[in-house]
């Protein structure tokens, strides 16, 4: 379906698990908690989508979406040990929540290109990666991703009383 291969169509599922997992906690709690059950799955599904687009070729050999694999992973690795170990002191509440909500962002790039080179059938609103109309919606989606940052940042910064209240859908 979709001309997806096995490990598209494996890599599509675990993808899309992901980001259920990851805007309902955004939309819920204001973020992404890597602790919490939906923040496991979260994780650990982003980390299964990583791992399998190293596998995927669509676009010829290595490619700027294996680069996005590889920055997501690390990104997720400093946003938990931040989490765990506080290892960037003060800094470290910014880092677990703004570098999970950093790797949510990072699987829209893919995920509308790859979504929007196929849908609609016969008629897809994307020709490719470098559609200027596929570029434009990557920066509409920054922009928010962006205001939903300062937002958690600015709740961090209010405290942590501010930062465990629910984020009002």
């Amino acid at each position: 379906m979709f001309g997806l291969t096995l490990l598209g169509a494996v890599h599509t599922a675990f993808a899309l698990v992901a980001l259920v997992a990851g805007y309902a906690m955004l939309l819920r709690h204001g973020r992404i908690d890597g602790a919490s059950t939906w923040g496991r799955i979260y994780v650990w599904c982003t980390v299964v989508t990583c791992l399998t687009a190293f596998g995927i070729f669509r676009h010829g050999g290595f490619n700027i979406a294996h680069t996005l694999a590889i920055v997501t992973l690390v990104t997720l690795a400093i946003a938990a040990a931040a989490a765990r170990t506080r290892f960037l002191g003060g800094f470290s509440p910014y880092a677990e929540t703004l570098g999970y909500s950093a790797t949510l962002f990072f699987h829209m790039i893919p995920g509308l290109n790859e979504t929007f080179t196929r849908v609609p059938v016969g008629a897809p609103l994307f020709t490719g990666p470098d559609d200027p109309a596929l570029q434009k919606a990557i920066g509409v989606v920054l922009l928010l991703f962006l205001i939903v940052m300062a937002a958690q940042a600015w709740r961090i910064r209010k405290g942590p009383a501010a930062a465990r209240q629910p984020h009002p859908a």
